[in-house]
């Protein structure tokens, strides 16, 4: 239980770390470009930390307890990539089948980004996970 709250929190800081600086710095134009009118003039921060609080329990338990219980750090950065892809093309997939101007080029940026998000969170999850528990 210690093991998964510690992997839990560490993944959770930096998966909203790099996701807000993704989405506020990197790729803020990209999207306002071409989702302009779909976007909501705010972000509904509720929902948003449904979102993160369910998705990180899904990088821990699908990716960082498996490479732990290995002790494989690519086992955590594979399983999440996998995840992130899936994830984020199951959401974009949905959207383009959807919505009006959801575009191809908007789905493959955004199935891209989950997988390396959800990879680079994973293997920094496993890695703050060891460093504390010496496991």
């Amino acid at each position: 239980m210690v093991q998964y709250l510690v992997a839990y929190v560490g993944t959770l800081v930096v998966f909203l770390g790099i996701d807000f600086v993704w989405l506020s710095f990197v790729a803020r134009k990209f999207y306002f470009e071409r989702l302009g009118p779909l976007l909501l003039d705010q972000p509904n921060l509720g929902i948003a930390a449904f979102f993160y609080l369910f998705y990180v329990m899904g990088i821990v338990h699908l990716a960082i307890i498996p490479a732990l219980k290995d002790g494989n750090a690519m086992v955590a950065v594979v399983n999440a990539a996998v995840f992130g892809v899936l994830a984020y093309a199951t959401y974009d997939i949905t959207n383009m089948a959807t919505l009006k101007g959801w575009s191809w080029e908007v789905a493959a940026v955004d199935i891209v980004w989950g997988g390396v998000l959800s990879a680079v969170s994973a293997y920094a999850g496993y890695q703050i996970t060891k460093m504390i528990l010496q496991a």
